[in-house]
């Protein structure tokens, strides 16, 4: 009995530590705010210290800040930033695109890049999603080179080549498999856009139906809080890429259905997901023309509740501040923080004069581009 009772005894105290545990760094609707800066002083300090600390960071984060500030303000001191992506970018296609027709070359690189994912969770399930699609690494990469490339006005090196490999294979499978959509749900739907964009094929419907039948909603109390975060990741990244990441506004029409689940489900969006994915909350309503909705408010209120003035950060889910982690993070939080007006596409850095005369001779200028260059 001596024993029943400490065995009861000890069960009591496991549980009530659980459920203290549980309570203590579950995330409410909205953190205790613990400063009383404005959303401007937020904005304007997460800024300051990116753009101090810019240069210490590598090329890849440099570039991705870079183009969204350019985005925002259409500032022509942000263009060189996007310079250094393009560099970047325009050197990894002439390696892989100008290999394409090396034997063995396509699945070997691929293979390489599967083997980085990593041993832990996520990277093991997405492992396990590719394997029925050898191809499935290299070409997602060289979708992301070339639209890049595309979005600043150019083609870069082997397009002839590239555009015809992409272009005969058949993506569906891949971007259709419900374990492919459990593993890259927003990375799938980023692929989808980029593939439309440079022309090499439409699968748009046949993702959306294939995501919607992953992740129905009525499904939702089912999933595990990783799945949750990708499905609402998943869903940012609609909005986004029709955007061309914060290129032109979005007509809310065809992704109303997002928009509603979004102000359905807000609380639970925040309570189960990261600052990172609540932000692209928020900034889905922004892109598509609610400057003033309630959910981009809500969001805005946790977002600025999350910030560390000490840190001059939005702390990673952890607690970390790590400028090169946290980035992506923290420029989501500036867009959110002040929205522009007007968005400003490109930057195309052909008719910018502090990157014209540094272009990477890797690239060549799209017609349209010369025929604007000449307007100007």
């Amino acid at each position: 009995m001596l024993a029943l009772s400490k065995s009861k005894t000890l069960s009591f105290f496991v549980l009530s530590a659980v459920l203290l545990s549980s309570s203590l760094f579950a995330k409410e609707s909205y953190l205790k705010q613990t400063h009383n800066l404005t959303d401007e002083q937020v904005y304007q300090q997460i800024k300051t210290n990116l753009e101090t600390n810019l240069y210490t960071l590598p090329p890849r984060v440099q570039g991705h800040y870079a183009i969204r500030q350019f985005r925002m303000t259409g500032d022509p001191k942000y263009a060189n930033g996007a310079l250094i992506d393009l560099l970047t970018i325009a050197e990894s296609q002439a390696y892989f695109a100008c290999n394409l027709n090396k034997p063995h070359f396509i699945d070997d690189e691929s293979a390489l890049a599967a083997s980085l994912l990593g041993h832990k969770a996520r990277g093991l399930a997405r492992k396990e999603a590719i394997a029925p699609y050898p191809k499935f690494m290299l070409f997602t990469d060289l979708l992301r080179f070339s639209s890049r490339i595309d979005e600043f006005g150019f083609t870069g090196p082997c397009h002839d080549l590239l555009f015809s490999t992409l272009k005969a294979h058949d993506f569906t499978a891949s971007f259709t498999d419900n374990k492919m959509i459990e593993s890259w749900a927003a990375q799938l739907i980023n692929y989808v856009y980029w593939a439309k964009q440079i022309g090499v094929g439409d699968y748009y419907q046949a993702y959306k139906t294939a995501f919607i039948n992953t992740y129905p909603d009525s499904k939702d109390a089912t999933l595990s809080k990783a799945q949750y975060k990708n499905k609402i990741y998943g869903m940012t990244h609609f909005i986004f890429a029709a955007s061309g990441y914060y290129q032109n506004e979005v007509e809310p029409k065809e992704f109303q259905w997002i928009l509603d689940y979004f102000e359905k489900n807000l609380d639970k969006i925040i309570a189960d997901t990261t600052e990172d994915i609540s932000t692209e909350v928020g900034i889905s309503f922004l892109i598509t023309g609610h400057s003033n909705h309630n959910v981009t408010q809500k969001v805005k209120k946790h977002i600025i509740a999350a910030y560390n003035p000490e840190t001059q950060m939005i702390p990673s889910p952890k607690g970390r501040s790590d400028l090169s982690s946290g980035e992506h993070r923290n420029v989501l939080a500036m867009m959110l923080l002040n929205w522009p007006e007007t968005l400003h596409p490109g930057p195309y850095l052909n008719n910018i004069p502090s990157t014209k005369k540094n272009l990477p001779r890797l690239v060549n200028v799209k017609s349209d581009q010369n025929t604007l260059d000449s307007k100007q």
